[in-house]
């Protein structure tokens, strides 16, 4: 009941602490689901802070050691826990907890299975496939940063990639990174940025933080959008052992803040390194070009038929001269052996011809049929025979035989 109460009739905080103690004290027996954090056991008593997954709210709770020695090893900092309690308010401090009766270590098995089956899903339908990835480009002209409003992430981000190129430019959009409202500010960005013709990149970061921290990022609708936009998109959420299902339909994953960072612009000096190392390379090919054709031209003004183009017409001209020697000497020779031959035959001819014979004294007798007497009994007495002699013939009658 509300107390009638006035400037001039106030009550003590005595009576005020005393009905929120009354009015707490009715709840009696609670089942509480929380997330574990400032876990903390002092002598037999443990304290935490029991924060709501999705909002930025906490409760402090306080246990016997027992009754959480009870619930296992689970029970850490970031464990999700269900814990049976009742409500206190500590009248003399003005403070409220919860007191804790029994722990249960739950929500993580099913969390996990539920982000699961949505990855299946996902990857049924395509959004994981690597051809869907777009390239970045090699120097946006203006970025995209989606993050938490001061953040170190946002720090990260916009310092490391200015140091690696100062003129690069961004369009920073601060949004709630955790808790109910992260996706549908997220996604609103996202909207805004992708809707902007001058962004050609998109980052999305946030720390490190716990999996139910970084649940909003493995949000289907989120996921969704994210695979529709037009503008490639850098996933940078926690860090390396963290894989929300962002990091799966983004076209690239960044380990880290600073990663993505480097990854969405080249570095000035390692351009200009790499423009000077191709510049020297292009000037070493040339000049390496250049040399080689030099000494291609130099052996080839140093051959005899460029370098005295007449001594190689005299050296043809003396192998002209030389081979009509040649053949004039083997004309020659083939016609002196020719007339030597010749000159042999003749002269075993003449030694063969009975003309020759006859040049000793020797004559022919013939009867005047042409017929050669070799024999003196082939004649008879008054026969008219043909002598031939070396010079001329004669005519001759036999008269009879000579004597011996």
């Amino acid at each position: 009941m509300a107390m009638d109460t006035t400037a001039e009739s106030p009550v003590p905080v005595r009576t005020v602490l005393q009905a929120v103690g009354g009015w707490i004290g009715k709840l009696g027996r609670i089942w509480v689901e929380g997330q574990i954090t400032d876990l903390n056991a002092r002598g037999g008593t443990v304290y935490l802070t029991l924060r709501d997954p999705v909002a930025n709210m906490s409760v402090r709770v306080v246990g016997p050691r027992p009754v959480f020695e009870a619930a296992g090893p689970a029970v850490a900092d970031g464990a999700r826990v269900v814990v049976h309690c009742k409500p206190d308010f500590w009248i003399n401090r003005g403070s409220f907890s919860l007191s804790a009766i029994e722990v249960k270590p739950v929500g993580v098995g099913e969390l996990l299975a539920r982000l699961e089956r949505l990855k299946q899903v996902l990857n049924a339908e395509g959004l994981f496939r690597p051809e869907r990835k777009r390239p970045l480009p090699f120097l946006p002209g203006k970025i995209g940063l989606i993050c938490g409003r001061d953040s170190d992430a946002e720090h990260d981000v916009l310092q490391n990639a200015r140091r690696r190129w100062p003129a690069v430019a961004f369009q920073v959009e601060n949004t709630a990174v955790q808790g109910h409202y992260a996706v549908g500010e997220v996604m609103e960005a996202l909207r805004k940025l992708d809707a902007d013709p001058e962004i050609e990149v998109i980052i999305i970061t946030r720390g490190g933080g716990s999996m139910e921290d970084l649940l909003p990022f493995s949000d289907e609708a989120l996921v969704r959008a994210v695979s529709e936009a037009r503008t490639p998109i850098i996933s940078a959420i926690g860090h390396e052992q963290d894989s929300p299902i962002l990091d799966l339909v983004a076209d690239v994953r960044a380990s880290t803040p600073t990663d993505a960072a480097k990854r969405a612009v080249p570095d000035v000096r390692e351009q200009l390194q790499l423009v000077r190392q191709l510049r020297d390379r292009g000037r070493r090919c040339i000049a390496g070009g250049l040399e080689r054709e030099e000494a291609w031209l130099k052996s080839i003004r140093s051959r005899p038929a460029l370098a005295d183009p007449v001594r190689e017409i005299e050296r043809q001209s003396e192998q002209v001269l030389a081979l009509r020697d040649r053949a004039r000497r083997c004309l020659n020779g083939a016609l002196d052996r020719a007339g030597d031959e010749l000159s042999h035959t003749r002269a075993r001819l003449v030694a063969l011809s009975p003309a020759a014979t006859l040049k000793r004294g020797y004559a022919i007798v013939q009867r005047e049929d042409d017929g050669v007497v070799r024999d003196a009994a082939e004649v008879q007495e008054g026969d008219r025979l043909l002598v031939r002699l070396a010079d001329g013939r004669l005519a001759v009658t036999v008269s009879g035989p000579a004597e011996s």
